[in-house]
């Protein structure tokens, strides 16, 4: 009887042993395999795959949106679709916001975000930038019969319309603190709130201000350029250097046949014409002039 529950006991205490050793490696393989993750897809992944992910807007013309027809197009399209071209795979196009553009990169559901992203140091400790293809900076429209000339000019009661996520709320908020913004989480959502006359003002790149006032009577581009000049690149997911190094080798090869200008003149000369195109085009011809 003795020896009978010292075998049961010992036989308990071995299972519960044994238990312990198997819940302690599962935890190991677990906590090894999660740190092992990664959100991003290297080139040789994407080739493999056949198709790439890339977020560009829907409703922001001459830039990136749905034509008549359904088909995406615009300036960031058109670079989109060479990259496809010259990666051998077909594209997937995902419609993005401004304000989701990192989130999108962070969770893996795109592998490039091509949205008119401006290059910033705060978004660079997020995101990884490729070498630029497009020049901008702020600017500020109105209605014609008001037109806003100075920032310093508005009265306190006074709003100006931004989309979030964008540098124009980033700069706003730090240099202007004492403006009242209306924040849109979509372009299509800060167009209609300015045309119902919201806000006094609609500050933005000034690439988009500039299309606005030129394809809507009534509007003048107040303040064309507010602030720094900036640049306009590419984004990738942070620590992604394999699809960052074939980016950056992609767009000095495109500049040296002028690709940017060819982009521009089949996407942007309608809206801006030829007097904007050296101004607003980049053909970065080094890998170190980002």
């Amino acid at each position: 009887m003795k020896k009978s529950l010292f075998k049961k006991v010992t036989s308990l205490l071995m299972a519960t042993a044994l238990l312990a050793v198997s819940l302690t490696a599962c935890k190991t393989s677990n906590s090894t395999s999660k740190a092992d993750d990664k959100v991003y897809r290297t080139v040789d992944e994407i080739k493999e795959s056949g198709v790439i992910n890339i977020g560009v807007f829907s409703d922001k013309s001459p830039f990136g949106y749905v034509d008549e027809n359904g088909n995406y197009a615009g300036y960031d399209v058109y670079f989109a679709n060479q990259i496809a071209k010259d990666l051998g795979v077909e594209v997937n196009f995902v419609s993005t916001e401004a304000a989701n553009r990192i989130e999108y990169l962070q969770t893996g559901k795109v592998d490039i975000i091509l949205a008119n992203f401006t290059v910033t140091d705060e978004r660079k400790e997020e995101v990884d930038f490729s070498l630029p293809y497009m020049n901008v900076s702020l600017g500020v429209v109105s209605p014609s019969n008001a037109v806003v000339e100075s920032l310093d000019d508005l009265g306190k009661n006074d709003q100006v319309i931004v989309i979030s996520g964008t540098t124009a709320e980033t700069y706003l908020t730090k240099n202007y603190p004492n403006i009242k913004l209306q924040k849109y989480d979509s372009y299509a959502a800060a167009k209609t709130a300015f045309e119902n006359k919201n806000g006094v003002a609609w500050a933005n790149d000034n690439t988009e201000v500039i299309a606005f006032s030129l394809e809507n009577e009534g509007y003048t581009v107040g303040i064309p350029s507010l602030g720094d000049a900036d640049t306009i690149a590419p984004a990738v997911t942070k620590g992604n250097e394999s699809l960052l190094n074939w980016l950056n080798e992609e767009t000095v090869s495109l500049a040296a046949k002028n690709f940017f200008h060819e982009d521009y003149e089949a996407t942007l000369k309608d809206t801006y014409g030829e007097d904007y195109e050296d101004t607003l085009v980049v053909e970065s011809t080094s890998l170190t002039n980002n």
